[in-house]
């Protein structure tokens, strides 16, 4: 193998094995009964609210397999490329994205800690605060039906294998 050929190979990429995860995620927080149901409001603020709550679902999940730690990171860093994306298609320019970023991992890992905490918890009354304050409801809606279907996205992540959890085969 030549020296150019050696210093320019490729390598692999660690977050392409989670890709399917990540896809899975977003497909998951997409689901029309969040909007229809759950009152969630159907905007892109809503929108990223249910793309934060399905991921930090997901990572709740992994933080519980010790050999699932590592591959969180790597989905983290998929959630940022694709929100790095979406700024940029939506005309932010390249001087501020990085403050955007910023912001948008501060909110998630606030986000994450929420639920981490309300889903601890036997009754749902932490979960909901932490939804009234992190998810942009329909008027006049209550966080109950959608603390309620993110308790069952929850269990079905825990009851899942870990492998399956990472190629991203979540059944619903």
């Amino acid at each position: 193998m030549s020296l150019l050929s050696r210093l320019f190979r490729s390598r692999s990429d660690p977050r392409e094995a989670l890709r399917p995860l990540w896809h899975r995620t977003v497909e998951i927080s997409r689901e029309p009964h969040w909007y229809a149901q759950c009152g969630v409001e159907d905007s892109v603020a809503g929108r990223f609210d249910m793309i934060t709550a399905t991921l930090a679902i997901v990572l709740i999940r992994m933080e519980r397999e010790e050999e699932l730690i590592a591959s969180s990171v790597w989905l983290t860093e998929l959630f940022v490329e694709d929100m790095d994306g979406q700024l940029r298609e939506s005309g932010v320019g390249d001087m501020v994205v990085g403050k955007h970023i910023g912001r948008l991992m501060a909110v998630l890992g606030g986000r994450l800690g929420a639920y981490r905490e309300g889903l601890a918890e036997q009754g749902d009354s932490q979960l909901a605060e932490a939804i009234t304050r992190n998810v942009s409801l329909v008027d006049n809606t209550g966080p109950e039906k959608l603390a309620a279907a993110l308790r069952r996205l929850e269990a079905d992540c825990a009851a899942m294998p870990g492998t399956a959890l990472l190629e991203g085969r979540i059944e619903r």
